[in-house]
């Protein structure tokens, strides 16, 4: 770094890790995760799921390929910090507008560098995921650990509220031939480019939209998008999303929305120790036996019945889909009505296309029958 600072990442078990900045930063707080993404950073950064979070980056260098807006998932970056083991100060590729670092710091994200991030990494898989903060200085100091000690735990936090949008947008050709309402959790823009891709025309509405809103307008079908946060926490979401599904409305759902969905119909949801983010994670299809790579970024996850396709409290869904690393539940749908979710993220920005056909299966179930 030209400008070098000295920083460091500090856990709340009070494991702490060196690392470098290029200018000077406030104490930041939030919950310490890691992402295997090789690429996609930018998308990352401005995934709405990931705000709350200090993102671990496990690729070796961030920031080679620059940034640019096309590829933005929100107006602004989510994450509350940034930890790398090398920071690229150059941008090399025809699309980039500027440098990741003078982004980020025009932006008051606050990155911290030459970090052992493999180090970091093993130490959070085999600890879990916990609060941290990144600060500047040779080492951490009580100020640093107080600021920690004082920051929330992720479980509870209802940061939904937090990052949906202000009011109601529209989105896509009017002309469109189905209307999908879609809730605002914390929704990635790339879900909303594959809604009009497939037909849509988008309504976009705030988390908190009561259900007769949406009803009034008759639409084709409802949309739960992704969202950061604890699920249980979001409580005025499983009421509505039962009213929604007892009127008949198709309704997709994925990562925050999946679980919000299990939790509508009885089914509890747990922290995981340490998360899934990345864009490699094997998801069996139960049905059809076929295996997915999927791009995933979640804390929570719908508890499932052990070893089968049931769904504990939730008789009226079945498991579609399990996890290949962990066997945690990836997918459900509901035995009765036009309802399906899953964990993982279909839009995959960033990641591979194995998912994407569950828009044309949402296009399906609005699809009246012949």
């Amino acid at each position: 770094m030209t400008d070098r600072v000295p920083a460091y990442v500090l856990l709340e078990d009070g494991t702490w890790y060196r690392g470098a900045s290029s200018a000077p930063f406030a104490v930041t707080p939030a919950e310490v995760v890691f992402t295997t993404n090789l690429s996609g950073y930018q998308e990352v950064f401005t995934d709405p799921s990931y705000a709350g979070q200090i993102v671990v980056m496990t690729a070796p260098m961030i920031g080679n390929y620059g940034i640019n807006d096309e590829d933005l998932e929100a107006a602004r970056p989510m994450v509350a910090g940034i930890v790398v083991r090398e920071l690229s100060r150059t941008a090399s590729n025809w699309r980039s507008t500027g440098t990741l670092d003078g982004w980020l710091a025009a932006r008051g994200i606050p990155v911290v560098g030459e970090v052992d991030t493999r180090r970091l990494t093993r130490h959070i898989r085999e600890k879990g995921a916990m609060r941290g903060v990144l600060a500047c200085g040779e080492q951490p100091d009580e100020a640093a650990r107080a600021v920690l000690l004082a920051s929330p735990s992720m479980e509870g936090l209802d940061l939904a509220s937090k990052v949906t949008c202000d009011g109601w947008e529209e989105f896509g050709d009017a002309t469109a031939r189905f209307k999908v309402v879609a809730y605002d959790y914390g929704m990635k823009r790339n879900i909303v480019r594959m809604l009009t891709a497939s037909g849509c025309r988008v309504t976009r509405v705030p988390a908190q939209t009561p259900a007769a809103a949406v009803l009034e307008r008759k639409p084709d079908g409802v949309f739960l998008s992704n969202g950061p946060g604890d699920p249980a926490a979001v409580g005025y979401a499983p009421d509505t999303i039962r009213t929604l599904a007892a009127s008949g409305t198709p309704i997709f759902g994925i990562c925050l929305g999946h679980q919000l969905v299990g939790l509508a119909f009885g089914a509890r949801t747990v922290k995981l120790p340490y998360g899934h983010r990345g864009g490699n994670h094997p998801v069996k299809d139960l049905e059809t036996g076929r295996v997915l790579i999927t791009s995933q970024n979640h804390g929570f996850a719908v508890q499932g019945e052990e070893g089968g396709t049931g769904v504990p409290g939730a008789p009226g869904l079945v498991v579609t889909h399990r996890n290949l690393n962990d066997g945690t539940v990836e997918g459900v749908r509901h035995r009765e009505l036009p309802l399906f979710a899953v964990q993982y993220h279909p839009e995959a920005s960033p990641g591979p296309h194995d998912a994407t056909p569950h828009f044309a299966e949402f296009v399906r179930l609005m699809t009246p029958s012949p």
